[in-house]
């Protein structure tokens, strides 16, 4: 099975050139497609989606995802070997959160050109170098036969939590269709400080929140902090939009302390 992020959209026939890429090498292919609607050039964005949707598929998946605005550029295009699946994309953070959420064994870079398209496109390697070597992947090719290994992956921004006394500094992953602002800071983080209610520090507000489990423990238009579904915590408004009433965007710095 291959899934597939990018985003292309469905106007271009970009997404065709590449399932017709992996199917002419690998007839039984499975394709599912993620998304191909993630916001022009936003790695934070595909980076969420890929980390949000991946845990739902089997063992052995291949994820070929491609946001590239470096795209033919000197940054490198890698194959990520996880415990549980692989990773496909450019080399500039699209993939690490996901794969690191299913623990990292391999990082390999791609330079074997027997598993890339004989013309390779310096514009559109999501056809010419990420399909081909997600065919030949999900055909039994060992990942060692893609590149040589490599030890420093691209760690963006978002995906660095800091830590100070009591305090998780972290920023706005994703802010969904409900007006959800969901962070960069993991259940797992936040499991190890059992509180009921948390102090959120926005760019322009700060807040005293009830640390519920769902929407509806508060009052509509009322705010709450919780686990979201992916397991990213997040700041909502029942029934309203909380990016809205606090005017957040994507890239702010949200701190949480226990209170």
């Amino acid at each position: 099975m291959i899934t597939l992020t990018s985003d292309f959209g469905l106007k271009d026939p970009y997404v065709a050139e590449m399932k017709g890429v992996i199917l002419t090498i690998n007839p039984k292919a499975a394709l599912i497609d993620i998304t191909h609607e993630v916001e022009k050039f936003n790695v934070r964005m595909a980076a969420f989606m890929l980390a949000s949707a991946t845990p739902c598929f089997p063992q052995g998946t291949v994820h070929l995802a491609v946001v590239d605005p470096g795209v033919g550029t000197q940054r490198r295009a890698i194959l990520i070997q996880t415990k549980k699946s692989f990773f496909v994309g450019p080399d500039n953070g699209i993939l690490i959160l996901a794969a690191q959420n299913q623990g990292i064994e391999h990082v390999y870079q791609l330079t074997n050109h027997r598993f890339m398209m004989p013309k390779i496109s310096s514009t559109f390697h999501g056809r010419d170098i990420f399909a081909p070597v997600a065919a030949h992947l999900d055909k039994g090719v060992p990942a060692s036969e893609f590149g040589p290994e490599i030890k420093d992956p691209i760690n963006p921004e978002f995906n660095i939590i800091k830590r100070t006394s009591g305090s998780l500094i972290g920023e706005v992953m994703h802010i969904d269709g409900f007006g959800n602002i969901i962070t960069n800071i993991t259940e797992t983080e936040m499991v190890q400080n059992h509180a009921e209610t948390v102090n959120v520090d926005l760019h322009n507000i700060s807040l005293k929140l009830a640390f519920g489990q769902t929407y509806a423990q508060a009052k509509p238009k009322e705010p709450i902090a919780l686990i979201g579904s992916h397991g990213f915590f997040e700041i909502a408004l029942n029934q309203g939009s909380a990016a809205e009433k606090f005017r957040v965007k994507l890239g702010d710095k949200v701190t949480v302390t226990v209170a």
